[in-house]
């Protein structure tokens, strides 16, 4: 199965933010649920405001047990 290219450039920037040091870890709530999530951001600046663009959320209880390895 191939990444699509999209994702590539989502993980690239994700990585460039990492060397940044402008990766920041935000209390966020679920829309469907409610329930708190933890979602890993890169920061940015708008003029004098921050943009923080979501990249995904941290797994809750063992990841292992929450995705199957490609085959």
């Amino acid at each position: 199965m191939a990444i699509p290219d999209y994702l590539r450039d989502n993980f690239k920037t994700l990585l460039r933010a990492a060397a940044d040091q402008t990766l920041a870890l935000m209390e966020c709530q679920d829309v469907a649920t409610g329930e708190p999530r933890y979602v890993i951001c890169a920061v940015g600046r708008d003029g004098s405001a921050y943009v923080m663009t979501p990249f995904g959320h941290l797994a809750e209880g063992n990841p292992y047990d929450a995705y199957l390895p490609p085959s």
